[in-house]
């Protein structure tokens, strides 16, 4: 159980019999009254975002979800499918499931699944990936502008923002997070 205080952005809580991580926590101390903390939470199964408010007096139980390494294998279209390396099991994710580790979904490749009571719920994509760049414009000398970038379709289908001086075929490496072009892969 979760004390009010340990209420903390990226925990995990399990509010109504359903898996939450919170996205952001405010601790207020009125000048008259009890003190609450009050926090915004992100369903883990179908990504809602709703507002709680606690007291100081309230717990909150942890959520029992585990964290798993597996390797993407494909998507028919309607689900997207994972193994673990270790026992060859496959679980199979839809859309809303894959969330936004969807435009860095590479075959082969392993993620994080996020498991709750044995079923495969979310899955998250590393900070940094490494794919290469199927689509772009070329770079025209002398149309540089200091930090100009042109747009580049890559082999998931996701487009991000390049300089001027990558082009087509080459690979880079992104971040997932921002969605951001960091530097040009070794």
């Amino acid at each position: 159980m979760l004390t009010h205080n340990q209420l903390r952005q990226g925990s995990r809580v399990e509010i109504d019999s359903l898996p939450w991580i919170i996205v952001g926590a405010d601790f207020v101390k009125p000048g008259k009254g009890q003190a609450f903390t009050k926090i915004k939470i992100k369903n883990l199964i179908d990504g809602r975002v709703i507002e709680r408010t606690f007291k100081s007096s309230e717990t909150v139980a942890k959520a029992d979800v585990i964290d798993t390494e597996m390797q993407y294998l494909y998507s028919d279209g309607e689900f997207w499918h994972f193994m673990d390396p270790g026992s060859c099991e496959q679980v199979a994710l839809t859309n809303v499931q894959v969330g936004d580790a969807l435009s860095w979904l590479k075959e082969q490749e392993a993620y994080q699944v996020t498991l709750w009571k044995g079923k495969a719920i979310a899955v998250q994509a590393p900070q940094f990936v490494i794919l290469t760049i199927a689509q772009c414009e070329p770079g025209v000398k002398g149309d540089t502008v200091s930090g100009a970038t042109k747009p580049a379709v890559l082999e998931t289908g996701a487009t991000v923002k390049v300089p001027l001086f990558v082009n087509e075929g080459e690979r880079i490496r992104v971040n997932t997070l921002t969605g951001e072009y960091v530097e040009r892969a070794k």
